[in-house]
């Protein structure tokens, strides 16, 4: 028997691994505005490099669908290739002995039928679809289309309330988007090629705990217009509208049903995530712009929606998703069964609740459930379970949450769906009855579940609280006119009502429950829409320039990421759980932009969206 050696067999695997990661941080950071052909051919180029050579349809089929697709990516193609790259990519699929053939075959073929419009764009307009170029990442990605690379700059150099100001430019909830933006601007930062995306929430907080937001002066409101539009809602969507449009100096009515503004950044999100004076501090700014009139404890129907449509110019409906989605549990009407937006709403009055001594069971995996068992946790629950009928991987909370609510020490329970509710003879729950599931095939991007074959197992709760969903309350407007989908507004995509053409929806209620940020830039594009209907086309200075950009600091360096209160003292207090950056940590964080606005393609034409 031959000596047995440890070295690897390929000698250059160690190294390779450093090229791989590199590569997979390119793919990171593919920027928005790409051909879907090229980025197709670039995966079966990479597809290429992994064959080993022993099947005939990956070794030789792979060259010949590449040489194809480059054609078509080209532009140079005729009708007849794109049959025969579906026809070829088949037998490679069917053929290939293992999964890389199989996988780069099938990647084409699903591209054929996912970019369809884009395939026969190149083949008979031998063009790239229109709106086809890069743009700035950060600010492309931002439903708001906040200039990111510019506020960056101004807090690096310490100008808070510039920074403040050029935020508002885009989105007047700085403060909110500072503590509980979910930000998706970081998800193609360019900086991950050379380490990992410029921690952007974290430095907007930093701006703003620098100079509270209504210590910064709004922009002087232009010349009355003479036109009134109503809002209705004064969530992030309604008072972003309101405010772009009494700065356009139209004057504004904000019709509110509960007693005080905010939606469900108020109702809806935890003081310890988003203290309530600093939700004040961007209302305050918002309602110092131009001519805002708001009416609290307002309930608008089917007869006011009527009145408002005929005696103002414009309506803006932005009423939320305020309502629950229940489950069709047996047992789930017994006392002790709540839903999260009711524990959550009496929060938002400032009824805190009191769990002392009670075992708590939240089911669901969202960021709303997480609010709720990291809720109970602070109002002294003795114990907190979260039920989930998958995977932790498979929530849709951030992962920051769910880690956070593991650290203050709720368990997780997964793949366990609630069947039942077991009550006393007062019928008040006492447990949740739970059915061991089983992960399966994919579904819409995730893993579905199945039934596994285990007995069910119960759970003892004094409390039950549903985290499954929002819903819209849609009938008074639906009575009025305003078409509904699935349980949301239908609108064009400029936020217009068919068949109502001054009335516009948008936030929560027309695309469903999503974020801040998303609300906020439906707010903003129904303002500006509002008045182009209107007839102007009025354009806003915030009065602050982004500063000239420096060279590039392409060192690789950690990203400053928030720290936050030791778990022992913050899970007994709903206090911020944040303690923000240092001086030096921002200033650090800052000289991580690479000021893609000013460099590369997102400096072009078109690389910038802005709306106001």
């Amino acid at each position: 028997m031959t000596r047995l050696s440890v070295r690897p067999p390929a000698v250059t695997d160690a190294r390779n691994e450093e090229t791989m990661q590199g590569f997979m941080r390119r793919i990171e950071a593919t920027p928005p505005g790409q051909c879907a052909i090229t980025l197709l051919l670039s995966q079966l180029d990479a597809s290429l490099l992994q064959t080993c050579g022993k099947c005939v349809p990956c070794r030789d089929g792979l060259p010949q669908l590449a040489e194809i697709l480059r054609r078509i990516a080209s532009c140079k193609a005729e009708p007849d290739d794109l049959e025969a790259l579906k026809s070829l990519a088949e037998v490679i699929r069917d053929g290939s002995d293992c999964a890389i053939g199989w996988d780069a075959a099938q990647a084409v073929l699903d591209g054929i039928e996912r970019f369809s419009d884009e395939f026969k764009s190149h083949i008979e307009a031998h063009a790239c679809q229109k709106g086809i170029s890069q743009s700035v990442p950060c600010e492309t990605f931002c439903p708001a289309h906040v200039d990111v690379p510019g506020y960056i700059a101004l807090a690096g150099e310490g100008l808070f309330a510039e920074a403040v100001a050029l935020i508002r430019k885009d989105n007047p909830f700085p403060t909110a988007c500072g503590f509980v933006c979910e930000h998706p601007c970081e998800k193609r930062c360019r900086r991950t090629l050379i380490d990992a995306p410029i921690n952007i929430r974290g430095i907007k907080k930093y701006a703003v705990d620098g100079a509270a937001a209504d210590t910064v002066p709004v922009p002087k409101a232009l010349p009355p217009t003479g036109r009134t539009i109503a809002v209705i809602g004064a969530g992030p969507s309604g008072l972003t509208c309101a405010y772009y449009l009494a700065l356009m100096g139209h004057k504004v009515k904000v019709f509110e049903a509960r007693d005080k503004l905010g939606g469900m950044m108020r109702y809806g999100i935890p003081a310890y995530r988003f203290p309530r004076e600093r939700l004040d501090e961007d209302i305050r700014a918002i309602l110092s712009a131009g001519d805002i009139e708001v009416v609290t404890n307002a309930s608008i129907g089917t007869e006011e929606m009527k009145t408002l449509s005929k005696e103002c110019d414009a309506v803006y409906v932005a009423i939320g998703a305020h309502a629950a989605k229940g489950l069709k549990l047996p047992g789930m009407d017994s006392k002790g069964v709540i839903s999260a937006v009711e524990m959550l709403r009496a929060i938002g009055d400032d009824a805190y609740p009191d769990y002392r001594g009670k075992k708590i069971a939240v089911i669901g995996g969202g960021n709303v459930a997480m609010d709720c068992v990291r809720t109970a946790v602070r109002a002294g629950a003795d114990e907190v379970n979260l039920v989930y009928r998958r995977r932790i991987d498979d929530m849709t909370a951030l992962k920051e949450e769910i880690h956070a609510a593991i650290a203050e020490g709720v368990e997780m329970l997964t793949l366990e769906a609630p069947v039942s509710v077991e009550a006393d003879e007062n019928g008040c729950c006492r447990a949740l009855i739970m059915q061991p599931q089983k992960i399966g095939a994919y579904s819409r991007g995730r893993p579905g579940v199945a039934k596994a074959d285990k007995e069910t197992e119960r759970l003892e709760a004094d409390l039950i609280i549903a985290a499954v969903g929002q819903d819209v309350v849609t009938k008074p407007f639906e009575d009025f006119g305003m078409p509904v989908k699935w349980g949301a507004f239908v609108t064009d995509e400029f936020l217009q009502v068919p068949g109502l053409p001054n009335v516009y929806a948008g936030g929560d209620c027309q695309s469903g429950p999503t974020t801040v940020i998303r609300a906020v830039g439906a707010g903003k594009a129904a303002a500006r829409n509002i008045d182009e209907m209107l007839g102007y086309h009025h354009i806003l200075d915030c009065g602050v320039t982004a500063p000239a950009p420096k060279a590039n600091n392409r060192t690789p360096m950690g990203r400053v990421n928030i720290n936050e209160r030791p778990v022992k003292f913050r899970k007994r207090d709903f206090k911020d759980v944040e303690l923000g950056m240092s001086r030096e940590e921002a200033v650090q964080e800052c000289s991580r932009c690479l000021r893609c606005d000013c460099f590369g393609a997102g400096a072009a034409v078109g690389g910038r969206i802005q709306y106001v």
